[in-house]
């Protein structure tokens, strides 16, 4: 693709405002920064529509546009390209004529992908004719390629003996040449489609545990469980061991639980995983937390925050020092909203450091520091030493008691921005509970700027997302809320008096029949002003009356409101909104 071709691209998303000048000239920045493709930014920066996008393309290289999302594509057709060029060059075959063949690409200027397919049309008499497509098209399309039950079925049928027998002491032997194990060992092979399946699925978990007389490998995609496979009780040990194996755990300890991780390059992608293992009745349990790093490019937008929410963050994340607190309970996505955050202060000029337990994402620029507590080294003796290595920005992953509730504290008022979570239901019960770990109120209010409380809901999902009617019950529920939304808040051209229109799923192949893909999060942000500040000082931060009349004057949204204007926009249902916010 020619340097012209792309600038001319820019011009045109903003000609048709489509995209800001102001992104424009941040993707370019962005690109030059990184050595990487302007195109490539624009498409992690999720700007502009990813299928907006390659019509575009399509009419700038004169290439016709395919949408492959949906598509049912036949094996035969799928196989004429081997997998691993499919994958290597992003490009699928999906419709077949006699001897010609449709062949969809990300990038139809990518000349070492059409020097592959022009080998493949010189020895098999092929006539291609190409199609520009979005990437999540082609990565969904790739997926056709992937079967995990057969592919498991298929190595237990042929090596089930190999499997069974896979001992401790075998395994401990593979630890020498890991690499050729994950070519060759039936083991080895099982785990690696068990892995490949969780992250095609955009799985935040794998669970691998003993139930009865199987095995059983479930997933948590968008926060909930479900069984994708069961395995012979037989292999468990097995596959146990191949993953201590390779986050380099005891493979003799079975009566203790172990934490690990390790990392694989699968299909271009970095991905770490975190390993922990549980000792049960007689066997051990596996959860494997994973990590892409290729997908860790945040930002607040992308999160959900919008509106007064998103301004109150970038405007009091700029402050020279004091406190940023993200609450909610485990699994709300406070973690991701840090490291969003810490990208945002990232930049040459600052020294960030971080104590973590664990470290999830690996941040170049920022120093990343793990707590172990079994050898001394816990949140508030790592804090101690953080301040004496001459910090701007300070992360601690979360503050659980007194002695590192008053050390980021003091850290915040002698010049340090300090950021931290704290698990509690709302943004404004952050107060009471500093005040519960013994930390002087008037210290709270000289030290903190903002709190944050969220909850993640599943997103709806966009290719089968449909308007719907809603119970009268719940509709009138929803209205006492949004009475109480001021106007500048409310979705464009939508006033109190319109009519409530709510959106669901219909289940499509796309979203695995759930109606959902992905989770977006709905929040509330509390600034601490003067007001709250006196408050605090004086005792009066447990007044409900006042302290709603201050959260009124200063704007704030509640969390169930945050999400019902989301349910409004068509983001999520409000069904989602109403169960994730119940007292």
């Amino acid at each position: 693709m020619k340097k012209d071709d792309k600038q001319l691209i820019l011009d045109i998303l903003v000609k048709n405002n489509l995209l800001t000048q102001q992104q424009r000239e941040q993707i370019v920045a962005e690109a030059v920064e990184r050595n990487v493709d302007v195109l490539e930014v624009l498409e992690v920066k999720n700007f502009v529509q990813e299928e907006i996008l390659a019509k575009i393309k399509s009419k700038i290289f004169n290439v016709p546009y395919i949408n492959l999302k949906g598509k049912q594509i036949e094996r035969t057709v799928l196989e004429v390209i081997p997998e691993e060029i499919a994958r290597n060059y992003r490009m699928v075959a999906f419709q077949r004529s006699g001897d010609n063949l449709g062949i969809a690409l990300a990038n139809p200027q990518n000349f070492l992908a059409l020097g592959a397919l022009d080998f493949l049309a010189r020895k098999y008499k092929y006539k291609f004719n190409y199609f520009i497509t979005s990437r999540t098209s082609i990565e969904e399309a790739l997926r056709a390629y992937y079967n995990m039950k057969e592919q498991v079925q298929e190595v237990m049928q042929t090596a089930a003996a190999d499997v069974a027998q896979y001992t401790p002491e075998i395994a401990a032997k593979e630890e020498e040449e890991p690499q050729a194990v994950v070519k060759t060992a039936p083991v080895a092979k099982i785990v690696s489609v068990i892995l490949r399946h969780a992250i095609e699925g955009k799985a935040s978990d794998v669970h691998i545990e003993p139930v009865a007389e199987e095995t059983r490998v479930r997933y948590r995609v968008d926060g909930k469980l479900n069984t994708s496979l069961i395995l012979p009780k037989n292999v468990h040990a097995a596959i146990v061991a191949r993953i201590k194996v390779l986050a380099n755990l005891k493979l003799d300890e079975t009566r203790l639980p172990q934490d690990g991780r390790f990392r694989m390059l699968l299909d271009g992608r970095t991905i770490d995983f975190r390993v922990s293992t549980m000792p049960l009745l007689d066997q051990e349990k596996v959860v494997i937390r994973i990590l892409d790093t290729t997908a860790s490019i945040f930002e607040l937008e992308r999160l959900g925050f919008a509106g007064r929410n998103l301004e109150v963050m970038k405007e009091y994340i700029q402050k020279p020092n004091g406190m940023f607190l993200v609450t909610g309970p485990t699994g709300s996505g406070k973690s991701t909203t840090l490291y969003t955050l810490l990208r945002m202060l990232n930049h040459e000029g600052i020294n960030i450091i971080t104590l973590e337990d664990p470290i999830e994402y690996s941040i170049a620029g920022v120093n990343q520091s793990q707590v172990k507590p079994e050898i001394g080294l816990t949140f508030a003796n790592g804090l101690r030493s953080i301040l004496r290595q001459d910090p701007d920005v300070i992360m601690v992953g979360e503050i659980r008691d007194n002695e590192t509730a008053e050390l980021a504290v003091h850290a915040s008022l002698t010049g340090h921005i300090v950021l931290s979570t704290l698990h509690t239901n709302d943004a404004l019960g952050a107060l009471p509970r500093l005040i519960d770990m013994k930390v002087e109120p008037f210290l709270i209010a000289s030290s903190l700027n903002v709190v944050i409380a969220q909850r993640l809901v599943r997103k709806i999902c966009t290719n089968c997302r449909t308007e719907i009617k809603i119970s009268p019950k719940v509709e009138a529920e929803v209205k006492v809320e949004i009475e109480k939304i001021p106007t500048e808040s409310l979705p464009a051209n939508f006033s109190h008096d319109s009519p409530l229109t709510f959106y669901q799923g219909k289940k499509c192949s796309r979203c695995e029949h759930t109606g959902y893909k992905g989770r977006i999060a709905m929040a509330e942000v509390v600034i601490v002003t003067p007001t709250l500040k006196n408050m605090l000082a004086d005792g009066s931060i447990y007044d409900g009356q006042k302290i709603a009349e201050e959260l009124s004057r200063q704007g704030m949204i509640p969390m169930r409101t945050d999400g019902i204007l989301k349910a409004l926009a068509g983001f999520t249902t409000i069904e989602e909104v109403l169960a994730k916010t119940k007292e």
